[in-house]
């Protein structure tokens, strides 16, 4: 699992690669943790994202919690049919901005 984060002026973008199990979120917690700090937008692009664990979603609420204690926004961009298929089951659906 691989977190490749691109910050702009207007927004920080973390781009997810692989696969977001339970192993893969402890590792990759540390990183996510940083990004609690984003100012204005932050963009998870999905597009490279094969999988998420409900581990996986905890870091996406993690994140979430964080935008909406400092007022920001949280985009979650190019997921696959699968992953669309548990935000729906699960309620992400109506938690992100989808794009």
């Amino acid at each position: 699992m691989e977190v490749i984060v691109t910050k702009d002026s207007q927004q920080t973008t973390a781009s997810l690669v692989g696969s977001l199990d339970t192993l893969a979120a402890q590792q990759i917690a540390p990183q996510m943790n940083e990004l609690k700090d984003f100012e204005g937008t932050l963009v998870l692009d999905c597009e490279k994202l094969s999988y998420i664990s409900s581990s996986g979603l905890r870091l996406f609420l993690m994140l979430r919690k964080a935008a909406a204690e400092r007022g920001g926004k949280i985009i979650v961009r190019n997921i696959s049919n699968e992953i669309r298929s548990v935000f729906m089951m699960t309620g992400f659906l109506n938690l992100f901005d989808i794009q």
